[in-house]
């Protein structure tokens, strides 16, 4: 069996509709006797350029160990769910479980934001114990 990358995006008013379709793709996968190496959902993202006169789509990307016929089933699948506005299936020379740069980037500024919030609230809290040890006095 071969490894493959497989990203698609869907249409952002079908967002609420990515898990069920994941369910599906992955059912094929394993019905077919193939292996999911990763799955990231990066959700909504800004395109590059419009789609369709669509600037936003929900991004997915897989990584899968199936053979040819699994691929075809799969961009068959892509080709006839109107939800999905383009795909990119490539061929990898091995399997591929650590996360993207994009889920990182994502994790990061997710860290990031968490730290702020609490230095904003510990921050807050010093300040409100400064106004009232001032009111005391």
């Amino acid at each position: 069996m071969r490894h493959y990358e497989i990203v698609f995006l869907v249409h952002p008013d079908c967002s609420d509709q990515v898990p069920s379709m994941l369910d599906r793709y992955q059912s094929i996968i394993k019905t077919g006797k193939g292996q999911l190496h990763r799955l990231e959902d990066w959700g909504r993202r800004q395109l590059a350029y419009p789609i369709d006169k669509v600037r936003k789509a929900h991004y997915v990307l897989m990584n899968v160990e199936c053979n040819n016929a699994l691929i075809k089933e799969i961009e068959t699948a892509f080709r006839f769910n109107d939800a999905v506005l383009r795909s990119l299936i490539i061929k990898k020379d091995r399997a591929i479980n650590e996360t993207s740069s994009m889920m990182k980037e994502q994790e990061y500024r997710n860290h990031r934001q968490a730290n702020t919030e609490e230095f904003e609230a510990s921050d807050a809290g010093e300040v409100e114990s400064e106004f009232d040890s001032e009111e005391r006095a």
